[in-house]
């Protein structure tokens, strides 16, 4: 397989944290690692104690034509938040991704996400859960993701469908002075308060979706909703 010609030259930084992911978190890396896109993967692990630590230290160093992983290791847990500003210290690439350990989200969707970055139309791209393919999932769960997208196109006149989705595809340089602080799924909100207020490019494309419901180990919850609100308004004001 070879790399896409419109990618040539083009070097992704996957930054995948992870906490307690162990039945999901190899062949995540497996779908991520068969994109024929040249990447550094960056996986956090947030101190997890179901094995993944340990599997994750393992393949450490990794590497093949596309790609070449590299394992980070929190000594105490921190968050979903905390574990992305450490991956974003270790990248290296053109373009990040953020990808979740869990199988959610396909990286068969990478090309669409990097699109008009590399074509230079777009500083930030964003992959809707609403706009492509998805698995029904819970309507509490779609009720909170659309509650949370009025507050942000109130608050920051937008026009946003999935401002929580986990995909997030950006121009590496725009992390480099952004102020990120939120150690947990506030990260989300945070990170769009932020893309907004500076009035960057944002994209949406469609992506494919298959959600889990907390028995299969989704971890956020409807108090992150109140967590999402701080950071929202502690952006705008």
């Amino acid at each position: 397989m070879e790399n896409p010609p419109k990618f040539q030259g083009t070097k992704l930084s996957i930054v995948m944290p992870a906490y307690n992911e162990m039945h999901t978190v190899g062949q995540t890396i497996d779908n991520v690692m068969k994109v024929p896109i040249l990447k550094e993967i960056i996986i956090v692990d947030d101190f997890s104690y179901d094995g993944t630590r340990e599997y994750l230290k393992e393949i450490d160093g990794r590497e093949d034509e596309f790609n070449v992983i590299k394992v980070l290791l929190h000594s105490e847990n921190r968050g979903k938040g905390a574990a992305l500003r450490t991956g974003f210290k270790a990248v290296t690439g053109d373009i990040v991704i953020i990808q979740d350990a869990d199988l959610e989200y396909s990286p068969d969707d990478y090309p669409q996400l990097i699109e008009l970055i590399v074509e230079d139309k777009a500083d930030v791209v964003y992959g809707s859960r609403f706009l492509g393919k998805h698995r029904v999932f819970l309507l509490t769960h779609y009720l909170g993701n659309k509650i949370i997208n009025l507050l942000v196109n109130l608050l920051y006149n937008a026009t946003l469908t999935d401002s929580y989705t986990c995909y997030k595809a950006f121009r590496a340089d725009i992390i480099k002075d952004m102020d990120l602080r939120s150690n947990s799924f506030g990260f989300e909100a945070e990170f769009t308060a932020k893309v907004l207020r500076r009035k960057l490019r944002l994209y949406e494309v469609p992506i494919s979706y298959s959600g889990r419901e907390r028995a299969e180990g989704k971890k956020i919850s409807w108090r992150d909703g109140f967590v999402a609100l701080y950071w929202l308004l502690r952006g705008k004001f």
